[in-house]
């Protein structure tokens, strides 16, 4: 019997599988979840590097950075909802669009933030700060142990914050949140580049927010593309958790 061969249209047929998948899967990303990577310290001890956690992009309404490739179809939000102070947000770097930070919004639009002596003053309130006990962490075989407090924000949103020294963004003159602006913070409060530093973070503009942060979905303290480290290396006790 004659040899049976696949005709160009089988072949091919994986095509309109492949894209409607291709399809689907951005506009999940684009207009619900978009997942992202934990690269740094500056939001522990609540994010910790290898950690991957969901955005939710429909949070605060859409921009063009919502969209792959951050296209600019059209100027500011629709569907706008207001951001809440507390909330761990994911943004795009106002000094470089192309990168993405993650930090609590601390300051609304309007609002005076200052920092005096580690403590943070919103509008010259006092923000409540309470002893939590110690941080503990392991780096290179050494054991590390940061003061850890609870900070309890204006509208009664409790902030785990680490203070492990004295920096000079531990006393700060005042920032006045232009319109339609952010203060974003780490809670890594000594390790954290943030709106402190007005020159290279700064005042976030409404369009750069990307979404909240909900839950990590995944963690691994080592590479995650170390595989035979697997499965010691993935802190089990961390998937499924929620982000806040």
């Amino acid at each position: 019997m004659p040899k049976k061969t696949k005709s160009p249209e089988t072949k091919l047929g994986f095509i309109p599988t492949l894209l409607i998948a291709l399809v689907c899967a951005g506009i999940v990303r684009s207009f619900f979840f978009e997942p992202f990577h934990i690269p740094s310290s500056s939001m522990k001890p609540g994010l910790l590097i290898g950690d991957y956690i969901f955005v939710a992009k429909y949070s605060y309404g859409y921009s063009r950075y919502s969209f792959p490739f951050g296209f600019d179809f059209f100027d500011g939000r629709i569907w706008e909802s207001e951001p809440k102070r507390g909330d761990i947000a994911v943004f795009r770097l106002p000094s470089d669009p192309r990168i993405n930070y993650v930090k609590r919004i601390i300051g609304l639009p309007k609002d005076r933030i200052q920092m005096r002596g580690g403590v943070l003053f919103i509008n010259d309130e006092e923000v409540k700060k309470n002893a939590d006990g110690v941080f503990a962490e392991e780096d290179s075989g050494i054991k590390i142990e940061i003061r850890k407090f609870l900070e309890t924000l204006p509208n009664g949103k409790i902030a785990a914050t680490l203070d492990q020294t004295t920096s000079p963004q531990d006393n700060t003159g005042i920032y006045e949140v232009p319109e339609e602006h952010y203060f974003m913070m780490g809670d890594n409060r000594d390790n954290s580049q943030d709106s402190r530093f007005l020159t290279h973070v700064g005042y976030v503009p409404k369009e750069n927010l990307v979404g909240r942060a909900t839950i990590i979905f995944f963690s691994n303290s080592k590479p995650t593309w170390q595989f035979w480290n697997w499965p010691s290396s993935i802190r089990f006790e961390r998937v499924l958790k929620k982000v806040g």
